[in-house]
């Protein structure tokens, strides 16, 4: 039998589900763990993705939350069976090095997105460079987003961006309120790119990171690839995976 390690967010809604469960299933601690089983929304899965990246624990949302477009359908009824008919799902994360103002180096990891975005009233201008090649040489806008497939139907799709099937071996580039050039719309491109967004007149015209739920401030540039030496695997319901949330997301009305 599959041992479970039940996590949730501080959602009331959340909290109340997780004491039900424990009643119902044994709930061991996550190194002992099979599997976890996240109950929240898509904050949750994220945290839960990034908090178990060094075991590669298995995660399978059930949805307590607002959008859950990353998690099941809640149910108390027959989990284990759930559990082991779920599909499994590579999720790979975008590598993330970026520069400071103060001369600072951080790296960090985002399995849904990384935007370069204005940190003051003035309008951000960027150059993007893709495998070292200048594409944009002055971008003016808010910013810019980078998405994995599994994030291309969060706040790139507010962003107008393309919502890209899970199997796709792209990612997708797109602005973010543009202003110059007024017809770029973005782009998609091979996930083996390495993409640099650099931060010009950085002084008067600060930008931030946003990566996932974290934020990264003073930014002078981001290089970002995918790093496809780790993984996490996501797991959903038959019928109900993410392949098929995709292409339902690209016809909801």
């Amino acid at each position: 039998m599959t041992n479970i390690a039940f996590v949730s967010s501080e959602k009331p809604e959340a909290k109340n589900s997780l004491k039900v469960l424990k009643r119902i299933y044994t709930n061991v601690s996550p190194d002992k763990a099979d599997v976890i089983v996240a109950l929240g929304g898509d904050g949750t899965i994220l945290k839960s993705l990034h908090s178990f990246l060094k075991s590669k624990k298995p995660i399978y949302g059930m949805n307590r939350g607002n959008v859950g477009f990353l998690m099941n359908q809640y149910s108390e009824k027959n989990l284990h069976k759930r559990l082991s008919e779920a599909i499994s799902y590579k999720l790979h994360p975008l590598k993330i090095k970026s520069f400071h103002e103060d001369g600072s180096i951080q790296n960090s990891l985002a399995f849904n997105d990384i935007s370069m975005i204005r940190n003051s009233s003035k309008i951000a201008k960027i150059k993007i460079q893709i495998n070292n090649k200048i594409r944009i040489k002055e971008f003016l806008g808010d910013g810019c987003l980078i998405s994995t497939p599994a994030g291309s139907s969060a706040y790139n799709l507010s962003l107008r961006g393309p919502v890209i099937p899970v199997g796709a071996q792209v990612l997708a580039l797109t602005p973010i309120s543009p202003y110059r050039p007024r017809r770029w719309r973005g782009a998609l491109l091979k996930n083996d790119v390495k993409i640099i967004l650099s931060a010009i007149d950085s002084k008067r015209r600060p930008v931030r990171a946003e990566a996932d739920f974290m934020q990264l401030k003073d930014i002078i540039k981001l290089e970002i690839t995918l790093e496809k030496k780790l993984f996490m695997n996501l797991l959903f319901d038959p019928g109900h995976n993410l392949e098929e949330r995709i292409i339902t997301e690209q016809f909801d009305n």
